[in-house]
């Protein structure tokens, strides 16, 4: 069927993956922030898949969500609070890099004899937030073979309108890879950007699923 069952890339969603793969299911994994969570979403990908194949099912599709500008909005804060000409400098230029990074270790991983049909990666939340950052900043910068990306109705139109398209994901990898080590080392913590914006996401997602119980359960009893 043409429907993909979207699941968080929390540290007990993972193995969720694996199993609804490996029983068929089309995923969309969401909700990644981390180049580290990234990894193991994709080799969970590879074992459902694996298992999905071994078991005579019809390989499963999926793609993961790897959540873009939301990435710049907390990483600008903690280099506005720090507050120096170095970390000033790096603001709107993390979120990028970091999609890059992950595209490049997609390449790697599905290089290294993955199963087709392949996890690709879906670039989401990619309009700006900032109003000082170009429009089409999370859209040309990250353009590239095996890729998705999500727009929203005004960027889309603004793509169609002014928009270049050219392959730019996996330009420059070395200076994506250079640019999170700076960001490092003015002291924002990846690691710690990614807990909070997950658990902001999941948030939000069980704050939906609650107003839609509480919209349809009156509906339901009718």
């Amino acid at each position: 069927p043409n429907v993909m069952i979207k699941v968080p890339a929390t540290a007990a969603g993972v193995p969720v993956i694996e199993e609804l793969l490996a029983n068929g299911v089309n995923v969309n994994v969401t909700l990644i922030f981390s180049l580290e969570r990234y990894d193991e979403v994709l080799g969970a990908w590879k074992r459902g898949l694996t298992r999905a194949r071994d078991a005579g099912l019809a390989a499963p599709h999926s793609v993961g969500s790897f959540f873009v500008s939301r990435v710049d909005t907390e990483v600008d804060k903690r280099l506005d609070a720090i507050d120096t000409p170095e970390a000033l400098a790096l603001r709107g230029k993390t979120a990028v890099a970091q999609a890059q990074v992950a595209y490049d270790n997609f390449r790697r991983f599905v290089a290294a004899d993955a199963p087709a049909p392949w996890q690709r990666p879906l670039w989401a939340s990619t309009s700006t937030k900032n109003p000082d950052y170009p429009e089409l900043l999370y859209v040309e910068s990250l353009m590239g073979p095996d890729t998705v990306n999500t727009l929203p109705l005004p960027t889309l139109e603004a793509l169609d309108e002014n928009g270049e398209v050219a392959r730019t994901v996996d330009a420059d990898i070395d200076a994506a890879r250079g640019m999170l080590s700076q960001v490092a080392a003015v002291g924002v913590d990846m690691d710690d950007v990614a807990t909070v914006l997950e658990r902001q996401g999941v948030a939000a997602f069980a704050d939906a699923h609650e107003k839609l119980l509480s919209t349809l359960g009156p509906k339901l009893k009718a």
